[in-house]
């Protein structure tokens, strides 16, 4: 990258972008599709988010990336993998050619070659309170990536992690603003039905929450959206 003033600039722009969008996936689909755009040679990017040993494609560019991380799950090792697991400690890696390196990940790497990639990036999304996720850049050239491209993409990811997790509380918040709103639907609903106290009332939805091992926002909904407790059977 030859113009680092006008990357700069794109990032600044990309910066304000990030924390415009209207929710978590949004930020995320603007994370890979950025990828593709800044980082030169990036064909694909994708999020792994690593769940113990499962493995989760988030905002995938193409369908590469979802065959990519649905390969190193199944065989249960890859790029990807160390960089989303914090015990490996290493934040990026850089594969300049799968062809060099089977002796790694000998399960991954002679199935990613059927995939036709060449080289790729991959660079750990995090903050100081937590590990995100890993961002992965994908090219089917072997060499595509150069020293220069690893660290317009180190900049990517520090923008993207402080987005990411900035897009996941401002979600957490309104899923519990949503979740408090309906229980104090509900609980209004059974103290005027059944002429409760909102301690009665609120007792009686944890007591059917436990009781149907269901969660208590979606008793709390089905009690708003049939005007009392469902019965037994429904």
């Amino acid at each position: 990258m030859d113009d680092w003033r006008g990357f700069a600039q794109q990032m600044a722009s990309l910066a304000r972008d990030l924390l415009a969008q209207e929710s978590l996936n949004d930020t995320l689909e603007r994370i890979t599709t950025a990828a593709t755009e800044l980082v030169a040679d990036c064909d694909a990017a994708g999020i792994l988010v690593l769940r113990g040993n499962r493995v989760q494609s988030l905002a995938p560019t193409h369908q590469v990336v979802v065959d990519s991380d649905e390969l190193q799950g199944r065989v249960g090792e890859g790029p990807c993998f160390d960089a989303a697991r914090t015990s490996a400690g290493e934040r990026q890696f850089r594969i300049a050619d799968f062809t060099d390196e089977a002796e790694r990940w000998p399960k991954y790497v002679p199935e990613a070659r059927k995939l036709h990639l060449g080289s790729m990036m991959g660079f750990l999304l995090f903050t100081e309170d937590e590990d995100l996720g890993a961002l992965n850049l994908y090219s089917y050239r072997p060499g595509a990536f150069t020293d220069t491209d690893e660290t317009a993409g180190w900049l990517l990811a520090s923008h993207a992690a402080v987005a990411f997790s900035s897009a996941r509380t401002h979600a957490q918040m309104q899923e519990a603003i949503g979740t408090r709103h309906t229980i104090g639907e509900a609980m209004g609903i059974l103290m005027g039905r059944h002429r409760l106290t909102e301690d009665q009332a609120f007792a009686a939805l944890r007591r059917y929450s436990q009781d149907h091992n269901v969660k208590l926002r979606e008793v709390a909904a089905q009690v708003c959206a049939r005007g009392g407790l469902p019965r037994a059977g429904e």
